[in-house]
């Protein structure tokens, strides 16, 4: 019972050092001294923490997109659009190489969260929604190719 106290008191009041201890019980395949049901909780964490991360990556890449194609004069007064893009399909190419599990999961992310991309759009750029096509206009594929730029020949 000490160690259940000590584990859940670690957890409690200083997440680094429990982390840590974990960590050693665990490489040392001390079982009894695993915190397990603050270690399940922290695990599922992770990987909601990734999936989380991808979907926010993916609606700044597509609202990002979205901006490139409908409003253009924007990509060369300044606005740093081109840089965005690129960065954000480079995080989502650092997740799904980490995770590649996630990666059967984007076309149901962009779906999912196209309405309110295309609302965010909107509002940064000051054009009605109407001006947005209803559904994302590109596959997961292309949001995700770094050679692809819509409108550009």
């Amino acid at each position: 019972l000490r160690g259940e106290v000590a584990m859940a008191s670690d957890y409690d009041t200083d997440f680094y050092e429990w982390t840590q201890n974990q960590a050693v019980a665990l490489a040392a395949g001390h079982v009894s001294e695993l915190d397990l049901v603050h270690l399940a909780e922290e695990i599922e964490s992770l990987g909601k923490r990734d999936r989380r991360a991808l979907e926010s990556y993916l609606e700044a890449l597509v609202m990002h997109l979205l901006k490139w194609i409908y409003q253009p004069e924007g990509r060369q007064t300044g606005h740093s659009w081109r840089n965005t893009i690129r960065t954000r399909r480079r995080d989502i190419r650092r997740i799904l190489r980490d995770s590649p599990s996630l990666r059967r999961q984007v076309p149901d992310m962009i779906e999912a969260d196209y309405q309110d991309v295309r609302l965010d759009a909107s509002n940064e750029t000051g054009l009605p929604p109407e001006t947005f096509p209803e559904d994302c206009p590109w596959t997961a594929e292309q949001v995700l190719d770094e050679a692809f730029w819509p409108g550009e020949a």
